[in-house]
């Protein structure tokens, strides 16, 4: 029947998504380590499912960019470099500028004349939950945060494709970087915890002070992580 087949694919597709968040909160929290290997069945095994929203699960994440992909030996989780990080903050600054840039020209219009500060308020909120988690030396609970928090911003510019992309680009940004910052002893102070400070900056639609931020911000990042690399 047309509606028993429906009502599977959208099992299927909901099981294969919840695989894949599950797997990346693995990688995010250290419990999957760079270059670690494993196979569509052990994950299966592991989840108790089937094989097919595993290796469903396991493509989309390799076309992340989080997991390569072996014919013959299955996936293991991706290694990157600081090189990796470099160009990822590349790539992260030009999209922040195009969004900044649209506010700087006014053209959300849709935010009507009081502002963008009503539709940061639910962001700033987030923000202060990154931030605490940052200055507290919390690196899980500051990454799903920070996550969270990036993506909502990305949503007030009301461009659903830039924020999917800004969104990858953070997920492997911290995937590249968590297992190096969990060798440090102690993270409290260590972490950028200015999520506040920005979406101030935005609210008065102080574009200069929100790329300052921004780019201090990423130099910070850099730094700590070729001091924890040794490069």
């Amino acid at each position: 029947m047309p509606g028993s087949s429906g009502s599977g694919a959208v099992t299927r597709s909901t099981l294969r998504q919840q695989i894949a968040d599950a797997l990346r909160d693995e990688v995010l929290a250290g419990r999957l380590q760079p270059g670690q290997e494993f196979t569509v069945k052990e994950i299966a095994e592991q989840y108790g499912v089937s094989a097919t929203p595993v290796r469903e699960a396991l493509v989309d994440l390799s076309a992340q960019g989080l997991l390569d992909a072996d014919q013959h030996r299955g996936f293991k989780v991706h290694e990157y470099s600081v090189d990796d990080f470099r160009g990822m903050i590349e790539a992260r600054t030009l999209v922040t500028d195009g969004m900044f840039h649209t506010l700087a020209d006014g053209r959300l219009a849709r935010l009507g004349p009081d502002e963008p500060r009503a539709a940061l308020a639910g962001v700033r909120r987030r923000g202060e939950e990154a931030q605490r988690a940052a200055l507290a030396g919390d690196l899980t609970v500051l990454i799903g945060y920070d996550l969270r928090f990036w993506r909502e911003l990305g949503s007030v510019f009301g461009n659903p494709y830039l924020t999917d992309f800004l969104h990858r680009l953070r997920v492997q940004t911290w995937v590249c970087v968590v297992q190096r910052l969990r060798r440090l002893p102690d993270l409290r102070g260590r972490l950028w915890a200015e999520h506040t400070a920005l979406v101030d900056a935005l609210s008065r639609r102080d574009v200069d002070s929100a790329r300052a931020i921004v780019a201090s911000y990423n130099a910070h990042a850099l730094a700590l992580i070729e001091r924890t690399s040794g490069e």
